[in-house]
């Protein structure tokens, strides 16, 4: 599946996907309240950071992926990124791709590792996908989420050499 740098012009194909996760409440700590223009800025990177788009054959946008220093300054050669599937095309290994995709361009960017720092505990399928492409939960923060149904789960810490 091709993977591309992002525009500005993908944003109205990412933003109706990221905003019905992120108003679900069930994976991502961000304010379900966002607006449009804030979670443009969060998520369509300046550099050092970029932002990608996973297509479809005829240029529809299934997901995307920001990915950036984890820190900065002495912090900044661990990787870290972030993955939004739109729900619709679950299943067809868009977050796989993404993931590896990820994971290739830190390695060509040189960063030494790439951490995750708020993986949902109950966000099952994710963490499978994470632990199936070599990362390991280092830490747990314990009942740091609120989930809207599950009430206060876990957030993982999930690391990875590159």
């Amino acid at each position: 599946m091709p993977i591309r740098d992002a525009t500005t012009d993908d944003w109205p194909a990412i933003w109706p996907f990221f905003h019905a996760i992120v108003t679900a409440g069930e994976t991502y700590a961000y304010d379900p309240d966002m607006s449009e223009e804030r979670a443009r800025s969060l998520w369509l990177l300046p550099p050092p950071g970029r932002t990608v788009v996973a297509v479809d054959d005829d240029g529809t946008v299934l997901g995307s992926a920001k990915m950036n220093p984890n820190q900065m300054g002495p912090g900044a050669h661990i990787a870290s990124a972030s993955f939004m599937v739109d729900p619709a095309q679950a299943g067809r290994g868009v977050g796989r791709a993404l993931g590896e995709h990820a994971l290739d361009r830190a390695r060509r960017d040189g960063y030494h590792a790439m951490q995750f720092n708020a993986v949902v505990q109950s966000n099952t399928r994710a963490v499978a996908l994470w632990r199936s492409l070599g990362f390991e939960v280092i830490g747990t923060v314990p009942e740091a989420f609120r989930h809207p149904t599950k009430g206060y789960v876990g957030l993982h810490v999930m690391y990875r050499r590159l």
